[in-house]
Order: C-alpha cells, then structure tokens, then sequence
C-alpha cells in the first residue's frame, strides 16, 4: 500500500543486465522514496546503481535489461491515482506522457545531452511542443520566461544562440529550464554540478532550491558530494553496489551514521579542519612501494628550499576571429595570462586555483611548452643546470621532456584505449632512449608496483580499469622518467570522493617518497587545502593572492578569495553555504570588489603586495597594507 504522502516509491526494486558470462545484477532489492515538495539525495560512488535506478523511473532503461520490483508514481495534478511505471508499455502513450512532462532530469553532462545543432530555445521549447498544445508564440514566451528564471540575464538572445557558445554553467543553466520547462513534480538531477567549478556549483544548488520551492516540486538528488547533500538534502540514501546501506532523514544520516560505508564516505572527503599531515581516510587505500623505482632525492625541510621553477610575468593572448553574415571578419582578443609570476620550491606542493576560464590550464601548458608564451621568462633549475624553459630547442628540449611531465584531468582520454599498461608505461622510456627491452619491462613492473597496481594486469587495456585505476597508470606514466616537476591538471576532479582520496594520498605518498615538487591545479579548495604547501589563486589571467595554505583558506584577502572560499560545500550541517551572499554574476564579477581591488581601466594600477609571511595580494598600488592585512 503506498503511502498518501509519497510522490515517487520504489519497492524492492531489481535490476540485471544480460551479458555473455551471466547477468550483472546492477540494483538488488532497493526501495526508498520522494516525499512531494522535497530533496531526495542517493548517495554512492560510480557503479552503485544511482543513475540505473534513475533510468528506470524514466523508462529509459536499454532494452536488455531486466527489472522486478514496483516503481509507484502519484501524480499530484491526478490525486488518488497512483501508476506502476514498470507496467506501462515500454515506449507506450503512458510513459512519454509522464517523461519530460511530469517528470524532469537534468543529466550529468549538458554537452553530449544538448544538440549541437539546434538553438537553446529550440531544445527548450520542444518539450512544450510534444506535451502542450501552446502556439509557437506561447512556447517561446514561456521559454525566454524559463531562461529568465534559471539566471539567463537576457533570455532573447539566449534564446537563438547555440549550446558551444555558451559556458559549461550556463548549459546547466539551460538544461534545468529544459526539465522545468512543463512544471514537473518531480525533478531528477543526476550529478548536476560534478563538472562545474565550485562558485558555479553554489550557484546552480542555489538555483535548484529556489526554483524548488516556487514550483513546490521535489528532487531527486543523484550525487557522489556529501558536501552538496549537506546543503540542499531533505532525506539521503546511501547506496552500495546495488544495494540502499542506509537513509533517514538528512539529520540523522549525518550526526548518528550507522553504516561502515557511510562513516568511510565521510571520512574521505577532504576540509578545512584537517591537521597538518593529517590523512584522508581511503574506503580502500593504495600501497606505495618506490623501493625499486627511483633513487630519494633529499629535501631540505627548511622553509627556504632552492627553487626548482620560476615564472616571471609571463603573458598569452588569444585572438579569435568571427565573420558576420556580410562577410566581415571581426577579432576578439581574449588576454588568457596576463603578467603570472611565481615560484615552485623544490620539493613543495604549489596549489593553482580559480574559476574556469581564469587561465590555469593555459599556465601549465606554456610550461610544458604545448602553448608558446607571447612573453616572459621561465627557468627550470634541473641537476644538469637552468633550462630556459620558453626558449629550449634540440637536446635541450628534450632534457626539458624528461624534466616536467603531466598528469591529465580525463583518465580515459589521456591513455590511448590501443595500447596495454606495458605499451603505456614503456613508451616514455622508449621515445627517450632509456634502456633496453629488459629493463624497461622491469621499470614497467616497478612503476605498477609504485601505483599499487597488480603486475598481472600488465597487457590490459585501458578499458578494463575503474576510473581511478587509470588515473593511477597516468601517474606511473609521468613518473617513468623521473621528473623533477609534476603538474597535476585537475587530476582527481572526474574521480568519486573515495577514489579522490586513494589518488590525493598516493600522490601525497609518491611526493615524500621520490621528494617529488607538483604543480596541483584545481577548482576544488578543499582538495587543494590538503595538497599544497602554498597557493596562487588566479583570476582574469592573473594571480591575484597567493600566501602559504594555512594563511590564504583560513584568512584570506581579496574578494575574490573570499568568493571561493565561501562557496565550496561542507558535508557538516553546522556549516552551512551562506546562499544569501553568493553572486549570479560570479566571483569574477569587479563590479563587487571593494576599490582598492579593481584597476577601474587603468594601466599598471594593480600590484602585488607584501603583507609579510610569504602572502601576497593584488591591489592598487596607494592601498593601505595595514588596512589590507588579514585580522
């Protein structure tokens, strides 16, 4: 019997899949539910069973799958009436009257789920076309009305313009308003911020509350974040591999956890309160064995290392060139870096943070000379001597290869899905002439053994290893050469949180073991908090403070700093996102900035200040430093 109070209940529900071998049983006997008007967060890492249970309540399950169980939908614009959604006829009249009318779902990526080839309001306002019968001009009212809502600041031009010109928030943006677009009572949002830089998540959670309670819907939440349930949830689920482990009210769930795996989840995600050297406790942790990889290098623990990096004043500008429908070429120059310096301390952790779009994949890649600076210096102080960075040809250049490597945020498009973990991890020392076939195969071996993976799994592709398991070869990969700098783009950003803490600990391990310097580049401060020695906080192209981790996250001074800092999400209750103070224009907005921050279009009216203890900060060069220095 179902409950009067319940919108959405799912009884005893299963799921397999057909495959040569036998079924993969992907949902064993689950059942939770969505009160009307509330947030439902399901809660698990990658492979549990979120989105398959989500599939099924849409009736977008492939065709191979098999289910039992019930899935009871009372519709509140049809009361009395509760429907079995696995009864209704796959396809059939009944479900696509339900799907994208009475039930919405933003899925995870807006990329791949906008057509490239039809306009935002086009997409938006085929929803009203298939289950309304609006004129032309009423759909495109209620669409420019929709884009309004969801934070478009001019819903008309929007309406005509095409998913890649806008930004990865802003396809968010338009496919909440393709979900809501028909009133829905329930919404499903399938990991709706993973990809989106941490001010831009608050945002869209900010958007999903208020839009929650002014069309009196309910959500449910699919999300690996404790940090975002903590901050939107109602009601939460945990659920591992197919099975729920535990759910309750979102109180109980995080002041009196119950389950091992829950208390493991919370235990993993990185935050502020974290003790020097303190460890993130991995549900299943990584041994690190260097013995036989690379000889320790000694790091000096005083403060005043040698530097290993320096980057003075470097600059880039990209130029984009757009014709109209005249045949008139018009330019745009975009300045990605503008006037960056800083310094790497061998043996440190150099934190880089900041907005998308901010300039610090740009930075990483002038280092490792895939982009050509249109001015400043960097020199690579190596074993062998200073390597003048931007400026290295021929032998230098390829001692400059082996120097500086990469770890890459996609671990399934850095690896090539054509080679084997041997292929991989040999190609490096083969491209530089290091060995022969032998010994390469044992440095293989000690590489995998380093990254606590099993030597047996040396001729597997790709393919068949978990999203971390491939973040690790692409560690082993940037270690084969035993580099002096490793810049780690984003590389823990696609990761469930408990695979983020096997990778961040693992690096952690790798840096005090081989005496490793990074370069952690990341939107999360969190992550970057428990990484780094020191951080750079970058915005429009320019570092705008930097200061040792321990001052910068817990006293900062610039606005925009503050920003950042303010929007990322604990999963603690007593401290909750102040979404009253959170900006739809973004931390980048100037026009919030106090006076002495701005350069009001003046030129060289910024500066960056000393206020004492290594922290700097990027003001008008008349600013008071006493006024300026944190409390």
């Amino acid at each position: 019997m179902v409950s009067s109070t319940d919108l959405l209940r799912i009884e005893d529900l299963g799921i397999s899949f057909a495959i040569i071998g036998g079924p993969i049983r992907a949902v064993r006997h689950a059942s939770l539910r969505v009160l009307p008007g509330k947030v439902t967060a399901l809660v698990g890492e990658s492979g549990s069973g979120k989105s398959v249970i989500s599939q099924a309540v849409m009736g977008i399950l492939p065709h191979t799958a098999h289910i039992t169980g019930r899935i009871l939908f009372s519709d509140p614009e049809t009361p009395g009436e509760t429907v079995d959604i696995l009864k209704m006829p796959r396809d059939g009249p009944q479900i696509r009257a339900l799907r994208g009318s009475r039930i919405g779902k933003i899925f995870q990526e807006p990329m791949t789920s906008l057509s490239p080839l039809h306009t935002i309001g086009n997409q938006i306002g085929e929803a009203m076309q298939i289950h309304t019968d609006a004129s032309a001009a009423e759909r495109k009212a209620r669409t420019e009305e929709m884009l309004g809502l969801v934070g478009f600041a001019n819903p008309a031009r929007s309406y005509d313009m095409y998913p890649f010109e806008l930004s990865g928030g802003m396809r968010q943006r338009a496919m909440i308003a393709m979900a809501l677009i028909c009133r829905p009572a329930l919404l499903i949002a399938d990991e709706p911020t993973t990809a989106l830089d941490v001010t831009i998540q608050a945002q869209i959670l900010k958007l999903l509350r208020d839009l929650q309670a002014k069309f009196n819907m309910a959500i449910l939440l699919i999300t690996h974040d404790l940090g975002v349930v903590a901050n939107i949830a109602d009601e939460v689920v945990v659920i591992y591999h197919g099975e729920i482990m535990e759910a309750g009210p979102v109180e109980a769930i995080f002041r009196r956890p119950a389950h091992p795996y829950l208390k493991g989840l919370m235990a993993a995600v990185p935050h502020f309160d974290l003790k020097p050297g303190e460890r993130l406790a991995a549900i299943r942790e990584v041994p690190v064995n260097v013995e036989s990889l690379l000889s320790k290098r000694k790091v000096s623990s005083s403060r005043d290392r040698e530097i290993l990096l320096s980057a003075k004043n470097l600059e880039k500008t990209f130029t984009t060139r757009k014709s109209d429908w005249l045949g008139k070429e018009h330019k745009t120059t975009v300045r990605a870096v503008d006037g960056v310096s800083f310094d790497i301390r061998r043996g440190e952790c150099l934190g880089l943070v900041g907005e998308s779009g901010c300039g610090k994949t740009t930075v990483s890649k002038i280092l490792m000379r895939a982009v050509t600076a249109d001015g400043g210096s960097v020199v690579l102080n190596s074993a062998t001597g200073p390597i003048d960075v931007l400026a290295a040809e021929g032998a230098a250049l390829r001692e400059l290869r082996t120097r500086i490597q990469m770890v890459f945020q996609d671990p399934v498009s850095s690896l090539s899905p054509r080679m084997t973990v041997q292929d991989i991890l040999s190609e490096p020392l083969e491209i530089h002439g290091r060995g022969d076939a032998r010994s390469r195969l044992a440095k293989v071996k000690a590489l995998m053994q380093a990254i606590g993976l099993d030597q047996r799994f040396i001729h597997r592709y790709p393919h068949s290893f978990s999203g971390g398991q491939r973040q690790r070869i692409g560690i082993a990969r940037a270690l084969a050469l035993g580099p002096d700098l490793l810049i780690c783009d984003e590389p823990v950003s696609a990761l469930d949180v408990s695979v983020q803490a096997q990778i961040l600990n693992l690096l952690k391990d790798l840096q005090k073991e081989l005496g490793l310097t990074y370069l952690f580049i990341s939107h999360n401060l969190a992550v970057v908090d428990y990484m780094a020695d020191r951080i750079a906080v970058m915005c429009r192209g320019r570092i705008v403070e930097l200061a040792p981790r321990e001052i910068l996250l817990r006293k900062p001074v610039h606005p925009y700093t503050r920003s950042l800092v303010a929007a990322v999400p604990f999963p603690d209750l007593d401290r909750p996102m102040d979404f009253k103070t959170l900006k739809l224009t973004g931390a980048a907005d100037m026009r919030a900035w106090g006076p002495q921050f701005r350069d009001d279009g003046e030129a060289d009216a910024l500066a960056p200040l000393d206020l004492g203890g290594g922290h700097l900060v990027l003001a008008r060069r008349t600013a008071d430093i006493t006024e300026l220095r944190p409390c």
